[in-house]
């Protein structure tokens, strides 16, 4: 019983390397062919929705689709298996996006059509950041991560703001405009709002009155506010955090090219990104 439990430990090993391992060889190659899985079932359900190539070829596109999604579910299990802590892979983010990667096929089985829903496997490629490791674009990721994090009350409490004023305003042009311009009811005119306010302007429903036309005038100009707004809080949060850890100093040089100038908690020389000693 013993002998069996090493030899499992061992396996859980081997696999956490492949798996984890984005430094080593085989985790390197892992990455890259899963990479290429991933690609190739995008492409694959897309094709299938091209009905010139889906009544010819659905049969081995379906067939081809069973297949990687028979491997990307031998890697989930096989993650949640290596690992010390499954849980916290689990509801991870990727843990969240490998398990929806696999899902839609099996739920197919029972619901016909919803092996398209398998699209959303593209979102995996968000493992490409972690694949490549390049220090710059996990700094900057980082801090945007922050900006966006410090925000959200403000971006938040917007749009409370803003579903407030489109009910009000979708109330207002259904008195204003009624049946007969196209305003049937106060969820049509909530539902025109939302379009003009995100300068969409489908153009299927449009006021007739003069009241109407000046109030949508209004609610035009309103829409820019609407998208350059959560922008600018953004913006200010992310330059207010790159002013604070920032901070130039010439101290440290790179023992690799020589640069001088790094910030002052900077890990890696912004040049070649060699590894900084302070």
């Amino acid at each position: 019983m013993k002998n069996k439990k090493s030899q499992y430990e061992i396996f859980r090993e081997k696999v956490k390397i492949i798996l984890y391992g984005t430094n080593t060889i085989l985790g390197r190659m892992f990455d890259l062919v899963l990479l290429g899985l991933i690609l190739l079932s995008v492409l694959l359900i897309m094709l299938d929705t091209v009905q010139g190539i889906s009544s010819k070829y659905h049969y081995q596109l379906w067939i081809c689709e069973w297949i990687i999604t028979i491997f990307f579910t031998i890697e989930y299990v096989l993650r949640i298996i290596s690992i010390q802590k499954p849980v916290k892979y689990i509801f991870s983010f990727y843990g969240i996006i490998d398990l929806l990667a696999v899902l839609p096929m099996y739920l197919s089985i029972f619901f016909p059509g919803a092996s398209i829903l398998s699209i959303i496997r593209a979102l995996r490629f968000f493992r490409l950041f972690k694949i490549l490791h390049i220090p710059q674009i996990s700094h900057q990721s980082f801090q945007l991560k922050e900006a966006i994090e410090a925000s959200k009350e403000k971006i938040l409490v917007f749009i409370y703001f803003v579903l407030i004023s489109t009910v009000i305003i979708g109330s207002l042009m259904y008195l204003v405009e009624g049946k007969d311009s196209g305003f049937t009811s106060i969820p049509m005119g909530i539902y025109w709002t939302i379009v003009t306010l995100t300068t969409v302007g489908y153009g299927d429903i449009s006021p007739q009155t003069p009241l109407g036309q000046f109030i949508a005038a209004l609610v035009m100009i309103l829409g820019y506010g609407i998208i350059a707004v959560p922008t600018g809080i953004v913006t200010a949060e992310f330059a207010k955090k790159s002013l604070r850890n920032n901070t130039v100093s010439t101290k440290t040089s790179c023992q690799i090219c020589g640069s001088q100038l790094h910030f002052d908690n900077a890990k890696f020389c912004h040049e070649c990104g060699t590894e900084l000693h302070h």
